[in-house]
Formats: C-alpha cells, sequence, structure tokens
C-alpha cells in the first residue's frame, strides 16, 4: 500500500488529522472529489497500490488506518466494500456511499444536508450516509419545503423534467458525446423507471409517484431541475410569492442553497442556461410564475458533478469528519 503523505493517521493514532481513502477515485465522481481534496490541508487522503484494489485484505488493512472511506462504485462493489467494513466491527471506518444502493435504505442516513433543519447534524453523527443523486438533488430541494409547509399535498401527481450534461452519463456516454456519435440532445428514461425516483419520492415526502423526465443535452456538465405546477389545484391557491417564501424560509442562512430573489435577472427574462454553476457547490433555486394564468415552474440549477455529486460528497465528508 502507498499513501499520499508520511503523516497518515493509523487506527488509534493520536494525530489530530483525519485520513480518508477514496474507493474507485477513477470515475468522474472520485476524480472530483480527490481534486477537491487537494485543495485541504485538513484532511489525509490513503490510497491503494492499483494491481491491489480488488485484494480484500489489501483492502481491509487501509481501511483500518482510516477514519472515512468514500465509496464511488458500482452498487454490487459498493455493497461488497460495505460488507466488508461490517465484518471489521469497531475498527471499521465511517462509510460515505455515492452509488445508488444505500439511499432509501432505513439505516443509512441521506448525504443532503439541506434537506431538513436537523440533518446535516443526522450527518455529522452518522456512521454511514448515502449521497445523493444530481437529480434528486435538485427536485427534492424543490419539493420537500413545499410538502412541508403544506402548499403541495404529499399526493399531488408532481412531474419533474430535468436536463443535464452528458459527464453524468458513465464512460459510454461521455464517449460517444466527445468523439461526436451522440445526438445534440435526448431524452431518456423512458420506462418511467429511473434509478432516482425513490429517493426523490421519499426525501420530498410524496406518497404518490412523481412521473420524472430526464434528459442529457451536447455539453459536460451543469443541470437544470424543473417541476411545473397549475396553482389553481394546489390548497389554498398559493401564487408565485407564496412557494418563493416557503422555499426561502426553508433555505434562509443555507451556505450551499440560493433561493433566488423574484425579481432576479433570469426570471425577468424568464431563461435559464444549465452551466452557470460549474466546478461549485452551489444550488440555485427559482420560482417563475404567472399569478394571471395560475401556473408556476420551479426550477434548480446546479453542477451534476459539483453539489449533484463531488461537491456533495466533500460536503458530507466533512461533516463526518468534524471538519466543517
Amino acid at each position: 500500500m502507498s499513501m499520499d503523505t508520511t503523516t497518515a493517521r493509523a487506527s488509534g493514532s493520536t494525530s489530530a488529522t483525519p485520513a480518508v481513502f477514496v474507493d474507485g477515485a477513477a470515475g468522474t465522481t472520485g476524480l472530483g472529489i480527490r481534486e477537491r481534496l487537494a485543495h485541504q490541508s485538513d484532511v489525509i487522503v490513503k490510497h491503494i497500490d492499483p494491481d491491489k484494489r480488488k485484494d480484500p485484505v489489501a483492502k481491509r488493512a487501509l481501511m483500518e488506518e482510516v477514519d472515512l472511506v468514500i465509496l464511488c462504485l458500482p452498487d454490487d462493489a459498493a455493497k461488497e466494500t460495505v460488507a466488508l467494513i461490517d465484518s471489521m466491527g469497531a475498527k471499521g471506518p465511517k462509510v460515505l456511499d455515492a452509488s445508488t444502493a444505500y439511499r432509501v435504505a432505513p439505516d443509512w442516513t441521506y448525504g443532503f444536508a439541506e434537506l431538513a433543519p436537523d440533518q446535516a447534524d443526522k450527518i455529522r453523527t452518522a456512521r454511514k450516509v448515502s449521497n445523493p443523486g444530481c437529480y434528486p438533488t435538485g427536485a427534492i430541494a424543490l419539493l420537500r419545503p413545499l410538502v412541508d409547509a403544506g402548499l403541495l399535498p404529499a399526493d399531488h401527481p408532481v412531474t419533474i423534467n430535468a436536463v443535464s450534461g452528458y459527464s453524468g452519463g458513465g464512460k459510454s456516454m461521455i464517449e460517444s458525446f466527445e468523439d461526436g456519435s451522440a445526438p445534440a440532445f435526448e431524452l431518456y428514461g423512458l420506462g418511467l423507471q429511473h434509478k432516482h425516483v425513490p429517493e426523490t419520492q421519499l426525501y420530498s415526502h410524496l406518497v404518490r409517484r412523481p412521473i420524472f423526465v430526464p434528459s442529457v443535452g451536447n455539453f459536460r456538465q451543469g443541470m437544470l431541475v424543473s417541476v411545473p405546477l397549475h396553482l389553481d389545484t394546489l390548497p389554498g391557491k398559493p401564487n408565485g410569492a407564496a412557494l418563493h417564501q416557503a422555499l426561502a424560509k426553508r433555505y434562509a442562512g443555507s451556505a450551499n442553497v440560493s433561493v433566488m430573489p423574484l425579481d432576479d435577472v433570469a426570471i425577468k427574462n424568464g431563461r435559464i442556461e444549465p452551466e452557470a454553476l460549474n466546478e461549485t457547490n452551489t444550488l440555485q433555486l427559482y420560482v417563475f410564475a404567472n399569478d394571471a394564468l395560475g401556473q408556476a415552474v420551479l426550477v434548480a440549477r446546479l453542477d451534476n458533478l459539483g453539489k449533484g455529486a463531488s461537491g456533495a460528497a466533500v460536503q458530507n465528508m466533512r461533516l463526518m469528519l468534524g471538519l466543517d
């Protein structure tokens, strides 16, 4: 095994600097995490020799030396590593999983720190945290406050539309866009069984399964998630200002989630593009409303590789290690 520094913290060490291991650092999320950690001096990053990365004995020995393991693996591989950590008992590190394997598991904490007023505290004390999906991050941020406020019934027939850069689609999709063989734009997931729907429904507190229509465009990263609403179908027929107030109240003081003013330039112009927040951990929420027509469109903008993946992972890591 090798490591990025000779001051690595072994299990039981008196060193105050926590150590982490990113398992699966070659994918887009793992690379993004490693890049972000390279700029943080209060965390030691350890890594395993490439020829031993699938060796459970070598992996276990390394994980005994770290405080936290971040999994950037396919679901089945993530489950194998979690089982290995569970077998370590008290020597096992905390684990942050970026796959979809545990996002709705009842014994895992969901890693959207802004989900509820006490969610960041839950993440701080958790030993197992599931990093959210990129699409659900935007959708849940828009929907959960409205459900909690009683403005949107839990059984309302919700439709979620979204577009992402191609970097969220994995190696084959990235290659197809970068070699010019992919279309400029396409809808997908039209079997209505996208893997992000269960977590979106659960953490939005919806009892009716939402319709989710994702799409991908010919740009590397960036994302827009939108929810159209007929205001006259909602309790009390709220106007756009009421929806905006509920969102603003939930995220007041948030360092990462901004509810954009109703007089924002994008709202006045009625246009918004997906790439403005690339390379950030910022999530912007918009309410586009026409009260005269009784209609509104809620929009979340984020970097699918930032707040939608690597940025959120590092945010959760810092909470779990007491570094926030």
